[in-house]
C-alpha cells in the first residue's frame, strides 16, 4: 500500500490511517482505489474483526483534492470514488472512524456509513458542496434530513455550514466526543479491539439487520447523487468555484 495510506494490523482491528500531512489529508484517486480494496480485504478476512479509519491527531481529511479532482474527474459510476463508496457500504465488519481537525466534504458524508465514530470536541465537520458548485453525495442527501430535519440538514447541506465534534454528538452524528484527537483514536481502538472478543457472526448479523432498513433506497440516492455530482463537476458554476478555491490558496 502507498505511503499516502497506511495500514496497520493490530489482533483483529485493521487501521487505515490517512497519511498525507503536506496536503491535510485530502483524498486522490489513487487513495479512493487503495481504501476500497483494504476494506474490500478486510470483510474477506475471517481474523480481521473490525476496521478503524483514522487521519492524524490533528486533521482527518480535507475531503476531495480538488487538483487531482479537476485533473482526473470521476465519469461514471465505476470510478474509484464510488468503488470506495460501494465497498464502505457492503463492509460486513463493524467501520470505526476516529476524526480529529478538519472532516470535509466527504470526511463528513462517510462517517454516516460508520457503525462507531469517535471524535474530538473541536474537530470541524463540513460539507461545503453547493459552496463550490457541486451537489451532496454517499447517500447524504437521503440520511441528513431524516436524523436532523429538514430545517438543520437544510444549513448543513445548502448553507454549507460547518459544525464541532460536540455538535455531531448531540445530534446522533458521532458515538462520543473526547478533548483531543489521540483520545479519540485512543478510544476508537479500545472499541476496536473489544470486537475480537465478540462472537463475529453474531456481530456480522447485528449489523445486517440494523443496516437493512433503507438499504435499497440509500443504494439508489448514492447512484442518483453520483451521476448529478459528475454533471455539476463539468458545470460552468463548479468550474468556476473550484478554480476559485485553488488560486484562494
Amino acid at each position: 500500500m502507498s505511503e499516502t495510506l497506511l495500514l496497520d494490523r493490530e489482533r483483529g482491528l485493521l487501521t487505515m490511517r490517512l497519511n498525507r500531512a503536506d496536503k491535510k489529508n485530502a483524498l486522490t484517486r489513487a487513495m479512493y482505489s487503495q481504501l476500497a480494496q483494504a476494506l474490500a480485504t478486510a470483510d474477506a478476512d475471517p481474523k480481521i474483526r473490525a476496521v478503524l479509519l483514522t487521519g492524524s491527531s490533528d486533521c482527518f481529511t480535507a475531503g476531495n483534492d480538488i487538483v487531482d479532482f479537476l485533473e482526473q474527474p470521476p465519469d461514471d459510476l465505476d470510478n474509484p470514488v464510488f468503488q470506495f463508496m460501494l465497498a464502505l457500504l457492503e463492509c460486513r465488519k463493524p467501520v470505526i472512524a476516529a476524526v480529529a481537525g478538519p472532516a470535509v466534504g466527504i470526511g463528513t458524508t462517510l462517517l454516516l456509513h460508520c457503525d462507531l465514530v469517535y471524535v474530538s470536541r473541536d474537530a470541524r465537520l463540513r460539507m461545503p458542496f453547493v459552496n463550490l458548485g457541486l451537489c451532496p453525495e454517499f447517500g447524504s442527501s437521503l440520511i441528513l434530513p431524516r436524523l436532523l430535519g429538514q430545517a438543520r440538514a437544510a444549513q448543513l447541506l445548502l448553507l454549507g455550514e460547518g459544525f464541532s465534534g460536540e455538535q455531531a454528538v448531540a445530534w446522533g452524528l458521532a458515538t462520543e466526543a473526547l478533548d483531543t484527537g489521540d483520545a479519540a483514536l485512543a478510544k476508537a481502538r479500545e472499541v476496536g479491539l473489544r470486537f475480537e472478543s465478540l462472537p463475529p457472526e453474531a456481530v456480522r448479523i447485528s449489523k445486517q439487520l440494523m443496516k437493512a432498513p433503507g438499504r435499497e433506497s440509500l443504494r439508489r440516492a448514492i447512484e442518483e447523487e453520483g451521476a448529478l455530482f459528475i454533471q455539476r463537476l463539468r458545470s460552468p458554476e463548479a468550474m468556476a468555484a473550484l478554480s476559485g478555491f485553488i488560486e484562494r490558496r
